[in-house]
This record gives structure tokens, C-alpha cells and sequence, in this order.
């Protein structure tokens, strides 16, 4: 780090400029500018692989950014970064520790804002890891609203089965958990993650990922590099340094770039690459931040489902597909993608992004080349034939927005249909034990239903990629269909005839609450309706709601099957999240 002192200093208010000095001089700073407007660099660490490669990429464009203020001499001051918190979804799902990964994404918001706004920061590159990070990271900056970059730290790359050869990652270690033999549960942990990395398919991190770089706020070509890739380290910083400097002198601030077209573009690709079923929690949150509602101003349930019946998957990827980010980055990346919907008139190209070009410009200069039919396929010969994601409405789900990942379904659809008998389970422990305990006693047409795990019922509204993939796996292994429904949500890594986010949630006393064993749940994937037999009758839904809630009076006002909760954060959750539609975050209310 290159430092002089090109001005004399002048001291406002000593008191308030002593800390200023002594931390320039620590950084290597020019003292001289401690009144300069502030930039700096924000990253995100915590106990997982997904965060390993965070520090070095801070290091790197934090020294970028300093060069530059330097060669240019431009007035600003530099701060040290800082961080926030990131919690591990592979390593808590399963556990009631699950609650605390959505509500990350709360207080990384949270933090994040302390740090912009205490510092008064005027520019930022912010590198971010896993999902929920991203999301709390962006919102705070479109809240700050100063000319900021986002850096995604990259995917991991798969590892290597030593037995098979083939390819193996997080999510086949999860199909694996309930595998009687404790040699291949312990080849499945000891190969599946290898190196540094969030996870690698169009699970979540990569669904975010890469709504993140079409919505214009991460440059294109550096969404799919891997973790490692030294492109992140040694070329990215500086372009990144580059672009700060490009887009504070014209003005462009998150805001500008975050808008309706650009978020209804980010929809488009995610839709197109199978994305995970979470974007639709995260949309509305970021369009919150942006100043717009996602379902008011971008797009309508309706026009999403529209999209999905028309818009085909173009990718083979995991987890319903072959390939890993690492294999779409060998091929071009996802400008790739881009380019072949732009032409395909699927997408605003007038959008402006973080480069300062538009949409369509950015894509001409990185000039990716044609899909190459094996990892990303074209329009015209797509890897399936619908949309990735569908949204649900019916007696179960009145205002809409139960979501199912259409292109994760393997089996139990028949003509656009599924009719099931439900299995109740008051929570996912019970289900995960049932699972280990009596794996037999689940049938061909079950629909497992478990609730009490929504935004405010778990509270946090947790993820089920241990209860799906034990399903996946025992589904597979014998030829059946075991459906699930919850009012909870799902890893992008889950796969199978599951719907999530089924609101209003149990805990609020919505129609999910009111399910008993045996009910007949139907999925129409032809007029996209969720709707159980039994509540079409009044007579029966007036008496269950009764049942429902006596329960409650019982119990002093909360239903004897909901959780019970300790902490200071959970109980802030609790108290005031909002409904998964509209992202399941924290209410201003």
C-alpha cells in the first residue's frame, strides 16, 4: 500500500479526528484526507466453507481500492473493513438451529446499515457469500442508496466420489443421511465438499447469485468463477476499484439500478435456470428496500405463472440437472444465459447496471459465445420445456404463494396432477424421526404436511433439505410418491413434489392448521391451485377452526404445537414477521 501526504492536515474537531489519524496511519492513509468522504469494503465470515474465501477477496479489493485512491488522487478516505455475521445452512439443517438462518439475513441487514450509515460511508464494494448474506447486504445498501459493487466470493467446487468417479456435493451427502451403511455415509462427508466455496449448484447461493448480477448490481462476468478462481483476487479487485470510481463520478447509486425492468429481468434468468424456490422470499425484500413492492410493480402472481408455463429451463444443473456453476463458468458463464434470452426479446436490455452500461451493452462488450447444448441449451431446444418456479393459490394457500420448484419434480404428476392423502406432522423434528424411525410407514400418494414452521410458527421459517432429501432418497429407492407441503421453506438444493411457504401460516391459525390425517390435498399444476377436499365443506372448516382455536385459549394464546422460544433475536422474529409472500423479514409496522 502506497501512502504520502499530499495536503496539510487541518483539524476540525480534534476530539472527533483522532481516531480518524491514528486509523489512516495505520492503514497506510493519507492523514491529510480524514475528512474526505468515506469508502470501504464489507464482507461476510462465519462457520462454513461458504465463507472461507471472503477474507482474501476484502484484502485484495480493499489494497485495489487504496491504489486507486492513490494514483488518482482522489478525495476520499478509506476505512477498514468490516464485517457481518453468516451462519451455515448445511450444518444446521436438521436442527432447531435451522431457525437462525433466514433471520441472518435480518441482522446482517441490520449491521450493515450500522456500518454505512454510522460511517457515512459515500462507497462501498460489498463480498458476500452464501444466500441470506447477499440479500441482507443489498437491502442495506438500496436503503444507504451511495454508489456501491457487490463481489460474489464464488462456488465451490463438486467433489469426486472415489468409488463411483462421479461428481458429489452437499446435497447428495443429504440424500445419503438415512443410508444404512456408515462406509458410505462417511465417503459421502469426507469427498462431497472439497476446498472453499458456497454451494455450487442452481441451488440458493447461485439462484441469488445471479439474480444479483442481472439485476445489475455485480458484474456479469464475475458471477460463476469458483471461490478460487485467481481471478478474484488478482483482476476483479481492480476492475472492481475501477467501477467504484466510474459510478461515484456519474452519480449512479443503487437505486438507479435496482428498478422494476431490472428486477423483472433477474425473475426472467432465475426462472430460466431452475432457481431455488427462496428468490421469492428474497425478491419482495429487495424490492422493499428499493422503494417498490415486488408483486404490485414488477410482477404479478399471475404473470409469474405465466412466465413459468411459457418460459423453458435452459440449464442442466443441479440439483434436478447434471452440471455445477464451475461447468457454466467453463462454458462462458452466465452472460451466456443472458445473451440467449435478450435475444430470445425475454429480457429489458435498457437496464442500467453497476458498470454503468446497460444490460445490453455490458453483454456485447463480455461477447459470450452460443449455449453449448450439454451445460446451458438454447431456446429452441431447452433442457426441459417450462419455467422453473410456479406459485400455488386454493383454500390452502387463499391469498396465493405457495411455491413449488416445478423443475425439480421427479415423478407423481399425472396430466399436470397430483391427489394425496396427508400425513400430519406438527413440526419438522417429528417428521425427521419418523423418517429414521419407521421410514416403512410411508405410502405411495402420502402428502406429508408439516407446520409450525413459518416466519413466525418456527419461528424463522427454517428449511427442510434433511426431511426432503430422506425423501427423495427413500422415494427413489422404491419407485413412489411421497409428496410434502409445509409452511416453512426449502433449501434450492431440495428436489420432489414439494410445496413451501403455504400462508397464512399454522401459527396465525391459517387453513394449513386445520389439516388431520387423511384429508385429500391436490396440486393442479394446469390452473395452479393447492386445495384439500374436506375444507370445501364449511361445516368442517367452522369446526376445526373452533378445535384450532380452543387449543389456543388453553395455552395462554399460542397453539400447544408451536415451538416454544428463549432468545432475544427469535422472539423479535416471532413478533413481527412478515408473511412469506411478502419475504418473511422483519416488519416496519
Amino acid at each position: 500500500m502506497v501512502s504520502d501526504v499530499s495536503r496539510e492536515f487541518v483539524s476540525g474537531n480534534p476530539g472527533r479526528d483522532v481516531q480518524r489519524v491514528g486509523t489512516a496511519r495505520f492503514l497506510g492513509e493519507d492523514v491529510a484526507k480524514v475528512h474526505d468522504p468515506v469508502w470501504g469494503v464489507i464482507g461476510t465470515l462465519g462457520d462454513s466453507q461458504c465463507y472461507l474465501g471472503v477474507r482474501s477477496k476484502v484484502d485484495a479489493v480493499h489494497e485495489a481500492l487504496a491504489q486507486r485512491i492513490h494514483d488518482d488522487d482522489l478525495p476520499v478516505r478509506l476505512i477498514a473493513p468490516a464485517f457481518t455475521l453468516g451462519v451455515s445452512d448445511g450444518q444446521l439443517n436438521g436442527t432447531d438451529r435451522m431457525r437462525y438462518s433466514l433471520t441472518s439475513r435480518e441482522l446482517v441487514n441490520d449491521s450493515t446499515e450500522a456500518h454505512l450509515k454510522a460511517n457515512a460511508m459515500s462507497g462501498v464494494v460489498a463480498v458476500v457469500a452464501c444466500d441470506k448474506p447477499p440479500v441482507g447486504t443489498l437491502a442495506a445498501l438500496l436503503e444507504h442508496n451511495v454508489p456501491a459493487l457487490m463481489l460474489s466470493d464464488g462456488s465451490i467446487h463438486p467433489g469426486i466420489d472415489p468409488v463411483t468417479g462421479r461428481p458429489i456435493d452437499l446435497v447428495t451427502a443429504f440424500q445419503y443421511a438415512a443410508d444404512p451403511d456408515p462406509a458410505v455415509r462417511a465417503r459421502l462427508a469426507l469427498h462431497a465438499c472439497p476446498g472453499q466455496g458456497s454451494c455450487g449448484g442452481m441451488f440458493t447461493y447461485n439462484t441469488m447469485q445471479t439474480f444479483i448480477g442481472v439485476l445489475g448490481m455485480e458484474p456479469l462476468h464475475m458471477v460463476a468463477p469458483a471461490s478460487d478462481d485467481a481471478r478474484r483476487t488478482k483482476s476483479f479487485p481492480d476492475e472492481l476499484a475501477g467501477l467504484l470510481s466510474t459510478i461515484t463520478a456519474a452519480g449512479i447509486r443503487p437505486r438507479d439500478i435496482v428498478t422494476p425492468a431490472a428486477m423483472r429481468n433477474a425473475f426472467v434468468v432465475v426462472m430460466a435456470m431452475g432457481g431455488s424456490t427462496n428468490v421469492v422470499l428474497h425478491g419482495p425484500e429487495i424490492a422493499r428496500a428499493a422503494g417498490f413492492d415486488l408483486w404490485d410493480d414488477v410482477i404479478s402472481q399471475q404473470e409469474f405463472n405465466e412466465l413459468s408455463h411459457r418460459l423453458p429451463v435452459l440449464v442442466n444443473m443441479r440439483p434436478f440437472g447434471e452440471y455445477s456453476m464451475v461447468d457454466v463458468d467453463a462454458i462462458g458463464g452466465v452472460t451466456v444465459i443472458v445473451k440467449e434470452l435478450l435475444a430470445a426479446g425475454e429480457l429489458d436490455g435498457s437496464a442500467l447496471t453497476c458498470t454503468g452500461e446497460t444490460l445490453a451493452e455490458q453483454v456485447e462488450r463480455l461477447d459470450p459465445p452460443a449455449p453449448d447444448g450439454k451445460v446451458v441449451l438454447p431456446v429452441s431446444e431447452p433442457f426441459k420445456p417450462t419455467g422453473g418456479l410456479r406459485l400455488l393459490q386454493g383454500n390452502l394457500a387463499p391469498e396465493g404463494g405457495a411455491i413449488l420448484k416445478v423443475a425439480g419434480v421427479e415423478r407423481g404428476i399425472v396430466d399436470g396432477k397430483f391427489t394425496g392423502r396427508a400425513r400430519v406432522f406438527e413440526g419438522e423434528p417429528s417428521l425427521i424421526a419418523a423418517l429414521e424411525d419407521s421410514p416403512d410407514s410411508f405410502a405411495d400418494g402420502d402428502i406429508v404436511i408439516v407446520r409450525y414452521e413459518g416466519p413466525r410458527g418456527a419461528p424463522g421459517m427454517p428449511e427442510m433439505l434433511d426431511p426432503t432429501s430422506r425423501i427423495t432418497a427413500l422415494c427413489r429407492a422404491r419407485d413412489i410418491t411421497v409428496a410434502l407441503m409445509t409452511d416453512g421453506r426449502f433449501s434450492g438444493g431440495s428436489v420432489g413434489l414439494v410445496v413451501g411457504h403455504v400462508s397464512p401460516e399454522a401459527f396465525l391459525g391459517g387453513p394449513i392448521a386445520l389439516l388431520q390425517d387423511g384429508d385429500t390435498i391436490t396440486v393442479d399444476l394446469n390452473i395452479d391451485r393447492l386445495d384439500c377436499l374436506e375444507l370445501d365443506d364449511r361445516e368442517t372448516w367452522l369446526q376445526r377452526s373452533r378445535m384450532w382455536e380452543d387449543a389456543v385459549a388453553a395455552n395462554g394464546g399460542i397453539h400447544p404445537a408451536a415451538p416454544s422460544v428463549d432468545s432475544r433475536v427469535l422472539k423479535r422474529i416471532r413478533a413481527t414477521a412478515s408473511p412469506a409472500l411478502r419475504g418473511a423479514g422483519v416488519t416496519n409496522d
